[in-house]
């Protein structure tokens, strides 16, 4: 199954190169369809990767860590995860309030460009390693895994262009695609420990539910519910029927 993984890789890479050419992206009203994305990746979370918590925290509970409340613990490093996420996400806010009164450019400052990029080439790094090492192997979850993933990489995409306008489309664009490919050659290459991979997975979910909601709960953000629970209903019926 290398293959098929390396087929989405190089696809979920696509999506930072084209997505602001994607009608998905640039049709109006925009929330209609990034809604529907964000729907569909949240539904994954809570269907699929929230219920592996339970089973992650039984890997953690049988490993020997030094760690000792990381033992029964593995929903904090979803909030970790969370957290982290939404404060890369108030730098970014905060960078281009103060670039807007400064300077007169409503842009993040160079230096929050560079930080929110390679924290999220980091998240995509994670997720094309996971294209190899998921908890569930097969093609069926594979699939999944990646359509959920895509839809949550044009959420992303569509927020990282709005922070840092044009440096994204001539550097971070690149950076992020290239590093889901990097993360797919990683794990081509280095096995993975069972309790590093539950810590991976809660991580995920932590990163993805904080991404979607703050895309989705602004005000100014203009969201369309009935379209953010159309993607998460279909998602959850086709992630529960198959």
């Amino acid at each position: 199954m290398p293959g098929l993984a390396l087929i989405f890789a190089c696809c979920l890479a696509l999506i930072h190169l084209g997505a602001s050419r994607f009608p998905l992206a640039t049709a109006e009203p925009r929330s209609r369809w990034l809604s529907l994305a964000g729907g569909t990746s949240v539904a994954y979370v809570f269907v699929h990767i929230l219920p592996e918590l339970k089973r992650n925290q039984d890997v953690m509970v049988r490993a020997d860590l030094p760690v000792q409340f990381l033992e029964h613990h593995a929903y904090i490093v979803a909030l970790l995860g969370f957290v982290t996420f939404y404060g890369l996400d108030r730098l970014a806010v905060l960078s281009r309030r103060q670039s807007l009164a400064v300077r007169g450019e409503d842009a993040t400052t160079p230096m929050v460009f560079w930080i929110h990029i390679l924290s999220f080439a980091c998240f995509n790094a994670l997720v094309g390693y996971l294209l190899l090492h998921r908890e569930q192997p097969g093609t069926l979850s594979l699939s999944f895994f990646f359509i959920a993933m895509g839809a949550h990489f044009l959420v992303n995409d569509y927020g990282l262009r709005q922070h840092h306008k044009e440096p994204y489309n001539r550097i971070g664009c690149w950076l992020l695609a290239g590093s889901v490919l990097v993360g797919y050659g990683i794990g081509l290459i280095t096995p993975i420990h069972e309790l590093m991979l539950a810590v991976l997975f809660a991580f995920l979910a932590g990163g993805v539910i904080l991404n979607v909601i703050k895309e989705e709960l602004p005000e100014e953000q203009e969201s369309l519910f009935w379209a953010f629970a159309l993607g998460a209903a279909f998602y959850t019926a086709l992630l529960l029927t198959l």
